[in-house]
């Protein structure tokens, strides 16, 4: 994770030195930055893996993609929970990879669907409507992420409970 943040790290002062408008806009809104760039690397694990898989030891693609997509899932989940949400508990691993697999799952058809809509229901350009489902799906899934699954209980009924 050092190295992530490490990463991190240096794009904040890059983008502060060069764009302080923009820096102070990025730190309010900090998470979703955090969100954007885990899944920008989760993405390229995906394709690096797609490209090793296939493209240089020659697995069949559907084998190829399963063991890309597997992980970049794998990779996605940890920089979400651990990352970008700052969720280090522990005894919930368990449930939140489930609710993830079941959440990415879902996206994947709702995916599915909605670009065979556009694409061969509307004559909407495949990339175009790449872009607009996964702006979409990328929003629904930031919120689903933030309050769903790697929320915090530190609030119940309204109140703090106190620490342990």
């Amino acid at each position: 994770m050092s190295t992530v943040n490490w990463f991190y790290i240096q794009i904040y002062r890059f983008i502060n030195k060069k764009f302080p408008n923009f820096y102070r806009y990025c730190l309010k809104r900090k998470s979703l930055v955090k969100f954007l760039i885990a899944g920008t690397l989760a993405g390229s694990v995906d394709l690096i893996f797609l490209f090793i898989f296939h493209g240089l030891f020659g697995l069949g693609i559907v084998l190829a993609t399963s063991l890309a997509f597997l992980l970049s899932f794998s990779v996605s989940f940890y920089l979400q929970k651990l990352w970008t949400f700052r969720n280090k508990e522990e005894r919930k691993t368990s449930r939140q990879l489930v609710l993830y697999f079941l959440n990415s799952f879902l996206s994947l058809n709702i995916n599915a669907v909605c670009m065979h809509l556009m694409v061969n229901r509307l004559n909407v350009w495949y990339l175009l409507s790449q872009v607009i489902v996964d702006l979409s799906l990328g929003a629904l899934n930031f919120l689903i992420y933030k309050f769903l699954i790697f929320r915090h209980d530190d609030e119940t009924n309204g109140k703090l409970e106190p620490a342990n």
